[in-house]
């Protein structure tokens, strides 16, 4: 058949016949030709997708290098904001020594007993120093009690105490000759009725700061460190045993004494050329993080994607020689082969998007509004536990109405609300829902999807996929229930503490100050009787001390009278220590609330009262609850100095401080979201700063 000479007959069995009925040795030439022009159109589309990759080659090589120094940058960010919280946390712990009682007394006995026990509580504290406005020395943990001392080290921030009687933070110290250690300095003044008698000084390792610098994982070529305001190496991520203390390279003490914070390219101090961003941290005493990718990890892409250019260009011109010589004969055959690849893409994507989803475990559906008809896969069904489920590979149909079913009764109504915004405004489609399997359990999924947008009359489709997304609302279930527990331990333990010293210590305490009052009453007109009435008068003052102390730790109003009498107590005694009018005012229901709601809104307020007294610089403040049935509003109001919580470029140090939020308002957060409580905050720099606070009660029976 194939060798025949005739026309007129059809040829069954021949696949490659001409239509016209040409003899296979007519057809060859044509054949060759389709082939040429093959061949032309590919090398057509090869060589601007050779000047164009290669191209691109090198644009993703300069974005690399623009990701690298964008990463040592965030990752220099990021080292610098952790190591500015740890110093504020121990400035404010220094701080809160400074303002101990202990040092009213002209005896410094408690006080050494009191820096002991902080320095227990802190692992990285050396030693507590109390030194006298000269610089001697008084008190130093490193020896006992009424050792004669020496005069302080690091005179540069101890002058900086006594000029500005703020906290200071000095530099790295230099070897120890009792703690065989380089220590990191912070002073705090104590002033009393305006005179600054002492400074006191914590010295401690710089381990947690050389901590956070290799935690912030960086590459391991990276060169990072932390230095002084003298340019000495406080941590390393390289060579730090043996550069600690030691003057950083020339290039980077020549950066940060010209501008606070930027890029600059130096060699370090082991010779590597690096690309460093640097940053000087506020409130540190003029402390600096780097960190410095080395030239040649930067720009070895570069120079491999120049070559990778140079290369594709000499490519493509041989490559257009070779175009030159061939011609376009066939342009059928060309439509035809391409029409082989479309379909062959088409299947190949198919398949790809359906492993993707098979990988993923998601349910594939679509919602036919006007159909009243929802189709799904196998998963979808099993998600929702429907009993009608395809076959694998396949699809099967329900009704609108049995899918909701499917769905928490609770729930239906934002489903719904969800799938007539997406198919009415176009939004993209992202509701999470609960599902009532058939044994009684409820489960949560996530539905996202889409209608497709089509010119004129479109069908109102949803087309989308369905996710199992019930252990991460498990997990996040048990995390708030972890928090609430560790909350109610705390109380509990507070309560505790808070009852031993009313009970015990305070009985030994009303006891030995009766005691006192009769020695002072048989010793009247004796030589002795002026010391016994000090003493009667100091044991009063520790009883009140240890009151105050009990009554901050649990009062025993909010448990035996509620919130109301025990934020009025708080809130007058409050207002006696410090100075300040605080006015409180209830609106509403008087009824008792939950204990735990109760305990959550007095411990806000008492943490917003005591970010008033550090920060505000307040005269008065002003409390307002508002109890309805359904919610319980909390509005703490005060006219001191503000702060903006955006912060602002440019600011002086004072500025600076005033413009960061209090860090009392992560605590605040923190204590609301156990009550599903809601925290908005309103402050700008000099107009006072503004707490609204709501939390939804539960209604009775639910």
């Amino acid at each position: 058949m194939l060798g025949s000479d005739s026309h007129n007959e059809p040829v069954a069995l021949d696949p490659i016949r001409h239509p016209a009925g040409l003899p296979w040795p007519s057809r060859w030439p044509l054949f060759v030709a389709s082939r040429r022009t093959l061949l032309s159109l590919v090398l057509a589309a090869i060589i601007p997708l050779l000047l164009f990759g290669a191209w691109v080659v090198y644009l993703i090589a300069q974005e690399q290098r623009a990701d690298a120094r964008a990463q040592a940058y965030q990752t220099m960010k990021h080292v610098g904001e952790r190591i500015s919280s740890e110093i504020s946390a121990q400035l404010q712990v220094v701080e809160s020594l400074a303002a101990s009682t202990s040092l009213d007394q002209p005896f410094l006995s408690r006080f050494y007993i009191e820096a002991e026990r902080m320095k227990a509580l802190q692992p990285l504290w050396a030693t507590v120093e109390l030194a006298d406005p000269s610089g001697m020395q008084i008190l130093n943990l490193f020896r006992p009690l009424g050792d004669t001392l020496g005069p302080t080290a690091d005179r540069d921030s101890f002058d900086a105490v006594l000029q500005t009687r703020r906290s200071a933070v000095g530099g790295i110290g230099p070897m120890g000759r009792i703690s065989g250690k380089r220590l990191v300095a912070i002073r705090a003044p104590v002033i009393r009725d305006g005179e600054l008698r002492y400074v006191v000084t914590v010295s401690f390792l710089p381990n947690a700061i050389s901590s956070i610098l290799k935690e912030a994982g960086a590459p391991e070529n990276w060169v990072g460190v932390v230095v002084d305001s003298r340019g000495n190496i406080i941590a390393r991520t390289v060579a730090e045993e043996l550069e600690v203390g030691r003057p950083a390279a020339p290039g980077l003490r020549k950066a940060i004494a010209s501008a606070p914070e930027g890029f600059y390219v130096a060699p370090t101090l082991e010779g590597i050329e690096v690309e460093t961003a640097f940053r000087t941290l506020p409130n540190t005493g003029g402390w600096s993080v780097h960190f410095g990718v080395p030239r040649d990890v930067l720009n070895a892409p570069v120079s491999r994607s120049l070559f990778v250019l140079a290369g594709g260009g000499i490519v493509s011109l041989a490559l257009a020689f070779a175009l030159a010589s061939l011609t376009a004969r066939d342009i059928a055959q060309r439509r035809r082969s391409e029409a082989e690849r479309s379909a062959l893409a088409l299947a190949v994507s198919e398949e790809r998007g359906a492993v993707a989803v098979e990988a993923a475990e998601l349910g594939t559906w679509r919602w036919d509004m006007d159909g009243g008809e929802v189709v799904g896969s196998e998963r979808c069904w099993i998600l929702l536990d429907l009993p009608r489920r395809p076959q694998a590979g396949s699809n099967a149909r329900i009704s609108t109405q049995e899918f909701l079913d499917a769905i928490c009764e609770e729930d239906r109504p934002n489903v719904e609300a969800a799938m007539r915004n997406c198919i009415n405004d176009g939004r993209t489609l992202n509701v999470e829902f609960r599902t009532a399997h058939r044994d009684g359990s409820l489960h949560w999924v996530r539905a996202t999807g889409r209608a497709p947008h089509l010119v004129g009359e479109a069908p109102r489709v949803v087309h989308g996929v369905l996710a199992d997304i019930d252990p991460q609302k498990r997990a996040e279930a048990e995390r708030v229930d972890l928090q609430r527990r560790l909350a109610e331990a705390q109380e509990n333990e507070q309560r505790r503490i808070a009852r031993e010293l009313h009970d015990q210590v305070g009985q030994t305490v009303t006891g030995l100050s009766l005691g006192l009052k009769a020695l002072e009453q048989r010793l009247r007109g004796q030589p002795l009787e002026e010391q016994v009435r000090w003493l009667r008068h100091l044991t009063s003052e520790l009883g009140r001390d240890i009151h105050r102390a009990a009554a901050d730790l649990r009062p025993t109003a909010l448990d035996d009278l509620g919130l109301k009498e025990a934020l009025n107590a708080f809130a007058s005694d409050w207002s006696e220590r410090f100075g300040i009018r605080a006015d409180v005012q209830f609106i509403g229901s008087d009824s008792r609330l939950s204990p735990d709601i109760e305990t959550a809104v007095y411990r806000v307020v008492q943490e917003a009262l005591t970010n008033v007294l550090k920060h505000a610089e307040a005269s008065n403040v002003s409390i307002v609850l508002e109890s309805r049935a359904d919610r319980l509003r909390v509005i703490i109001e005060d006219d001191g100095a503000g702060f903006n919580p955006d912060g602002a470029p440019g600011q002086t140090d004072d500025e600076s401080r005033r413009s960061r939020p209090p860090l009392g308002l992560s605590g605040i957060r923190e204590r609301l979201s156990l009550v599903k409580g809601k925290l908005h905050v309103e402050s700008a720099p000099g107009e006072g700063t503004t707490l609204f606070i709501q939390i939804s009660l539960p209604q009775e029976g639910a």
